[in-house]
């Protein structure tokens, strides 16, 4: 074949030769081409695999970081049970046992059982065990008056009645011994005695301040109650968890229209409100088991722009973290409602009149929104979640000139020194995002940031909102506190109880009032109080000293 090609093309006349020439080069040419596309076909899937690998590698390096930012939340966060934990199946009951009783105190005095009352009665017939004669005792002597109200004689003891009432005062007990004489009148034999004080527990041996340390020592000192009685135990004293349980639910129950004129202070709030919610694991009777109820908070404090009216707090529980239940506490307010992201809101933030601002403002948190940020740059050291971190604190460097002044001065220099950081702050993080993989932390994190902007950014304009949630968050460290403690609360009826003892300490610290002396002045006139002016009651009303430095603290 060769030969006839190098044959001189005038020479070949032979038809068929040029024919066969001719369909072995476009043979030829047809071989070159499928080689060359099963080429291209073994290079096109070998990027195809290079890519998958790179997809693959991407997705795994994803999701490692995100195990190491769960990682090292949990880690710093360990906001769960200690390791220390309680010695097994004895102090679980002891802890249920204390809510059964501790609800039956608050039932009226006719369904209780009999032994409870046997325990605080002061009939001498009825088995209690009395008090060591060796604590300190004081006298207290009511006496009806010197003269005869009838004909105005001089009156004669002719014999007297004495009930004895067990008194804490800081670092040690003492009896309080009150004397009661019978005065008769020589002229017209009339006989007076003045009538018994009052006791927040009728016919209860413990007096107010007992009675106020126990609650303290429970719920901001977070000792359940037999632990407090091996303490007390310890001092010569017995007293049975059972009747401190009862003393518990009686005061809660003597305390709940003071814990009512709270919650409408803080509903009325003209402006704002703060709300956050924590869980609360709270035993299933009949099951063994735990639910995760929620404790929600609501404070009131507009102290950082200035304001003059007094910070309170409220707590609610509800068994879930249904929606309804802070649509329910918050119905009739009306204001900005500083919270993080919680879908319960939601429907707080779009009910409104046509043509009207909604009747609740929604304000997001700036801590919540820094916290994504610091977790990725804990787990990972990324420097694009420092940079965010370092943009973040300037603008609480801000605040921090700010504090304290009037809200117009905060919205004055809030719009001119923040409103530049924040815009630059959203360039940056748009930019970030479109060169970020969307499934990486610092891509959630910047569209938590991005989503919830302009509830972000509205604190800006308004001095009397705050940067961030935290007066809500240090409402709730307390409650953290103490769930480590206890591990659960026995019924709903208890964390409904704790929800209302704890608004009242807390009012109480925020007020800068030592919480026990608070709850020693309610406890000692709430039972003769008038009901319709039980506002004087609350917190800012009474006469007590201010808390030394280190109660503050």
């Amino acid at each position: 074949m060769r030969a006839a090609v190098e044959q001189p093309i005038e020479s070949i006349n032979d038809v068929e030769v040029l024919r066969g020439l001719l369909l072995e080069a476009r043979a030829q040419t047809e071989s070159k081409a499928q080689s060359l596309a099963q080429a291209e076909q073994r290079i096109a899937a070998q990027h195809e695999r290079e890519q998958s690998f790179e997809q693959e590698a991407l997705y795994l390096r994803t999701w490692i970081e995100k195990l190491k930012l769960q990682i090292a939340k949990l880690k710093r966060l360990k906001f769960g049970r200690s390791s220390e934990k309680l010695d097994g199946q004895i102090e679980q009951l002891e802890l249920i046992v204390e809510e059964l009783e501790a609800s039956e105190a608050q039932l009226p005095p006719g369904r209780r059982r009999q032994a409870a009352s046997d325990q605080n009665s002061d009939d001498p017939s009825r088995s209690r065990r009395a008090l060591p004669e060796t604590l300190p005792r004081e006298t207290v002597e009511h006496s009806p008056g010197a003269d005869c109200p009838d004909c105005g004689a001089v009156l004669r003891r002719i014999g007297e009645d004495v009930s004895e009432q067990l008194e804490f005062v800081p670092e040690h007990f003492k009896v309080i011994r009150h004397v009661r004489p019978r005065l008769a009148c020589r002229c017209c034999e009339r006989v007076l005695q003045a009538p018994a004080p009052s006791r927040p527990i009728e016919r209860g041996i413990a007096g107010p301040g007992l009675l106020a340390h126990v609650l303290v020592s429970k719920f901001l000192d977070h000792l359940p109650l037999y632990r407090q009685s091996a303490i007390y135990a310890r001092q010569g004293v017995e007293l049975d968890r059972a009747m401190m349980a009862d003393w518990v639910g009686q005061c809660s129950g003597l305390m709940a229209p003071l814990t009512e004129a709270l919650a409408d202070y803080v509903m009325a709030a003209p402006k704002k409100l703060h709300a956050d919610d924590t869980p609360a694991p709270v035993l299933q009777p009949g099951r063994g088991s735990t639910k995760l109820g929620r404790f929600w908070v609501y404070v009131r404090d507009d102290r950082n722009a200035g304001c003059t009216d007094r910070p309170a707090v409220l707590f609610r529980y509800s068994p879930d973290r249904k929606g309804c239940h802070p649509q329910r506490h918050l119905k009739d307010f009306r204001g900005a409602l500083q919270a993080d992201a919680y879908g319960g809101f939601t429907a707080l933030y779009e009910q409104s009149e046509p043509g009207q601002p909604p009747r609740v403002m929604e304000v997001a948190c700036w801590a919540h929104a820094r916290r994504k940020f610091y977790d990725l740059f804990e787990a990972t050291g990324s420097p694009a979640a420092r940079e965010a971190l370092e943009r973040i604190a300037a603008l609480y460097k801000i605040e921090k000139v700010v504090r304290g002044r009037t809200a117009e001065e905060r919205a004055r220099a809030r719009r001119e020194h923040a409103s530049p950081r924040l815009a630059e702050f959203r360039d940056w993080m748009t930019a970030t995002l479109a060169q970020t993989s969307a499934k990486t932390p610092l891509a959630e994190a910047c569209r938590y940031a991005l989503k919830r902007w302009v509830a972000l950014t509205r604190y800006v304009d308004d001095g009397d909102l705050e940067i961030d949630n935290g007066a809500a968050e240090r409402a709730l460290r307390g409650v953290a506190l103490g769930r480590r403690n206890y591990l659960f609360l026995g019924s709903d009826a208890g964390a409904e109880r704790a929800a209302a003892i704890y608004a009242l300490i807390g009012t109480a610290k925020l007020n800068g009032i030592d919480p026990e002396a608070y709850l020693r002045h309610v406890l000692e006139r709430i039972a003769d109080h008038p009901s319709n002016r039980i506002d004087e009651l609350l917190p800012w009303n009474v006469d007590l000293p201010p808390r030394s430095q280190s109660q503050a603290s």
